[in-house]
Formats: structure tokens, sequence, C-alpha cells
């Protein structure tokens, strides 16, 4: 035990992680008369492994019988058209294509036809002429296809925003930039220490990700271990939106779904992900080889994708089991610990529906849950620029003149959009970024990024020099030369 000096919490509900996992958690229990806070230890939600998850929700058919990926998958998969209806989240119902490139991968794709049927998804069998009908761009060697057509794809980040903005609205906290750096048990008691708090709870939900062995380990529990495989991933520019609309897999391997081809929700395509085991938790590097595997496993798909329309590269790290499932259970040893780990592919999809899961595993403990009579699942519409008529820019633009001024040229957002951004929970560039798109399009924050730092100056009362990319150490101003108004910068 340790944190002399340092200032206390109490809550009911610890949830520790705000991944898309640990914001679907403290959304669905704020469905209750419950004080949760959720700690994350990175300065936004959505931050780690979602940040860079491939946004596909998957259609259920992928996942081996028996397995906790397959209870939670398909189940998950049918919550997302409400989930982002009601929190305002683009999400678009495009379609999954499992593709054979031989006879022989043909009778493996008739295999996980098969499997999804047996589960009740919704799956077409395709021939080759039906298959160049609906995406012309593929491959000529291509064979035949399984068509899923309830598969879809989000932007993960957003999600994760939009579900922690709705979680907040229904009573729930937030702290921010406190990673858990210890953790006890006193009694029923349950206590976990950050830099800044020591917080007592009645229960902890570890949704910590790759860190989540490490929260076990600190509650005695060492039974399972968090193994990082990282994925590398490129995205082109908009110019190659429509080069093909569904996503497109090929045959899996035993440990990867392969290098697919995949329409953002956004509009971009992204090409990737490589599948490797990694030693360290923070080997987020990418690099020529990885490059060099996802530009052919790609091109073997869709042959006329464009090298020089890649405007960005990242990797992100799965936070495997060394179960090779996911891991959702109450602690063998304390009352009113829970652990949701190894929640890797396909662990958005799946994310509803386990979240959906925590509320039933703390009644089996004998916690009673009592509903909110006013509980608000909607959250207030987001304004996207881009997406409006000319007619409703205008009306718009009468009504507040800050959404006539364009701030990001390549994906058309406007100042008003950033400023909601901002109020909504932003608080770095990379904030900005995945909530409103500022500075993801071609020129990646070329042109915008001044004009964005000096609105999150004003809008959040610091000076430039204190404005962030992602957190503490990534200040992009060294010094502010002069005052400009707001005439001279936009």
């Amino acid at each position: 035990m340790s944190g002399v000096g340092k200032e206390r919490r109490s809550v009911q509900v610890a949830i520790v992680g705000g991944g898309i996992v640990g914001t679907c958690v403290a959304r669905e229990l704020s469905r209750y008369k419950l004080d949760v806070l959720l700690i994350e230890a990175e300065p936004e939600v959505g931050w780690g492994t979602t940040k860079a998850n491939s946004g596909i929700v998957h259609g259920g058919f992928h996942e081996e019988p028996g397995t906790l990926k397959a209870k939670f998958c398909l189940p998950g998969n049918q919550m997302f058209p409400k989930l982002c209806e009601e929190l305002d989240v683009t999400f678009v119902q495009n379609g999954i294509l499992l593709v054979a490139r031989t006879e022989e991968e043909m009778e493996v794709v008739q295999r996980y036809y098969q499997r999804g049927k047996d589960r009740g998804v919704n799956l077409r069998l395709l021939s080759q002429e039906e298959l160049f009908e609906l995406e012309p761009n593929l491959s000529r060697s291509i064979v035949g296809a399984m068509y899923a057509p309830e598969g879809g794809s989000v932007m993960p980040f957003e999600l994760a925003a939009a579900l922690m903005e709705n979680a907040i609205q229904n009573g729930a906290q937030l702290l921010v930039e406190n990673p858990v750096i210890n953790g006890w048990v006193d009694g029923d008691k349950k206590y976990l220490e950050t830099p800044q708090y020591i917080i007592e709870a009645d229960i902890v939900v570890n949704v910590a990700g790759l860190k989540a062995d490490e929260i076990a380990r600190l509650f005695g529990d060492a039974y399972f271990s968090i193994l990082p495989r990282k994925g590398e991933e490129y995205l082109f520019d908009l110019s190659e939106k429509n080069v093909v609309t569904s996503t497109i897999f090929p045959v899996p391997s035993e440990i990867s779904k392969g290098i697919l081809v995949i329409p953002t929700a956004a509009g971009n395509l992204m090409m990737g992900p490589t599948s490797h085991n990694v030693p360290a938790k923070d080997d987020l590097a990418t690099t020529y080889e990885g490059f060099r595997q996802i530009y052919e496993g790609a091109k073997s798909l869709v042959p006329n994708l464009q090298v020089r329309k890649v405007i960005a590269q990242f990797a992100g790290l799965r936070a495997a089991s060394d179960r090779g499932d996911f891991i959702v259970e109450c602690s063998p040893r304390v009352r009113g610990l829970i652990h949701l780990a190894g929640i890797e592919s396909p662990g958005l999809t799946a994310a509803p529906a386990i979240a959906a899961h925590v509320p039933e595993m703390l009644k089996d403990k004998g916690y009673v849950l009592e509903p909110k009579e006013d509980f608000n699942p909607r959250r207030e519409p987001v304004i996207r620029f881009n997406e409006l008529s000319h007619e409703e820019r205008d009306e718009l633009v009468r009504k507040d003149p800050s959404f006539g001024r364009i701030i990001c040229r390549c994906e058309t957002v406007t100042e008003g959009e950033i400023v909601d951004a901002i109020r909504r929970g932003a608080r770095t560039l990379d904030g900005i970024k995945f909530r409103a798109r500022g500075g993801a399009g071609r020129c990646q924050g070329g042109f915008c990024q001044p004009f964005i730092t000096q609105i999150l100056s004003r809008e959040l009362g610091v000076p430039v020099t204190e404005v962030t990319k992602a957190g503490p150490g990534s200040e992009q101003v060294m010094y502010e030369a002069k005052e400009l108004s707001d005439r001279e910068v936009l």
C-alpha cells in the first residue's frame, strides 16, 4: 500500500482503460444507478490499440466455433446500426467479401460459408461473374467469393469518443493522463493508485488492453499473459475512394485474417495489416518489409492500387492473450474484479456485446444493479460540414459564421467543427484529427496545423506553446513570436 499524501477518490465502479471496450462498458454501466469512473493513461480515450484499429465491423463467420470470439462477434455486429445511430457516429454497412484465388481456396470459402450459415449470418456465395459485377477492380485471378452484406466500417476513435461522451452525459466520470501504477485489496474494497490519486472502488473492470495482465497481477491474478502482436497499415488519399467499396478479405491464415483492402468509414482506402508477434508493448514502428508485404498482398487482390497515393502509415499492437481467445471473466480470487482482456480481432465488433454482458456478470456475483429511469442513449448530433447541401451550409453559416471558415482544406473541416470537437473533449491536435478529421487529409496537417493550434490555444485558454500533438512531450511550438488576431490567423 502506498500513495501517502495523494488525493483520494471513492467510486462504486472503476474502469481501467479507455479503449473501445472500456468506453462501451462505461456507457453500458451508466444505464444504472452507479458511480462510474473510467481511468485512462493517455490524454484522450481511444488512443491505445483502438487508435490503430482497422475499423471493420466483422460479419461473424471467421471465428472458431465454441470460442468467446464467436460468442460475442455476431451479437456485436447486430448492435452496431442502432448504437451508431444513437451516438451519431458514421457507420457504413459496405459489406465484406471473402475472396478465393484458387479452386482450393474456394473450398475453404465454402467452409466459412457453412460455418456462418450455421450461426445465422446473412451470407451469399458469388460466382466470378457476380463478383466482378459488384467489384470490377478486383484481380481477374479471383475465382469466386462469399459476400456478407452486414459487415461494415466505423472510425474506432470517433466511436470511443462518442461512447465516453454519452457515458458522461449519463453521469459517468473520466480521468485521463493517469496510468494505474499500483493496486491492492483491503476487505471488500479495491484500490488503484495513479500519479495523482488513490481511487477506492467496490468494483474494478480491467480493460487495460496491452497492460491488462499487469493490472491483473497488481491484484494477485497472474494466470494470463498479453502477447503484443503488431500490425502495420497504410492509408490512401481520398482520390482512391471508389476503387473498391466492399472490405476485401483473402482466405485467412492460422494467425491472421490476412492482408485486406479496407474502405474506411471516412472514405479513404486502407491496406493491411501485417501480423507479427513482438516482445515490446511500445513497438509502433513501421518498416519497409511490412510495407512490401502489405502492398504485394493488397495488389494481389486489387491490382490498380497506386502506391504514390499513400498519405499515411501507422502501426498498432493487438492485445492478444496466451489463450488465443478473449478473456471475459470474474477474477477467481478477488470479488468485484472483472477481466476483459485479450480483446484482439474481432474485438471492435464484439465490444458492445461484451459490454452488455458485464451487468450480467455482476448480477451473477450478487451485485444489485438498479436501472436509471432517465438514461439517455443519444448524444448531441455532430455537424459534418462536408456532408451538408449548399442550402444547409448557407443556413448554418448565417447562424454561426465560424462554420464559414474552412480550416482543413483537404477534408473541408471548418472552424465551427473544430470548436465543437474541443467542447466535446478534444485537447490535442490528434484529438481534433480523430474527432473532426482536421489534419487527416492528403497534406496531413501541413496547411491547417498552425490554425488548429491557434484555435486550441484560444478555446482551452493556454499559450500555443502548451498545445500538443498527443500530450506532454509533443508540443509543436517552441515560442510565440507575437499575438495574432483571429482576422490575421483565419
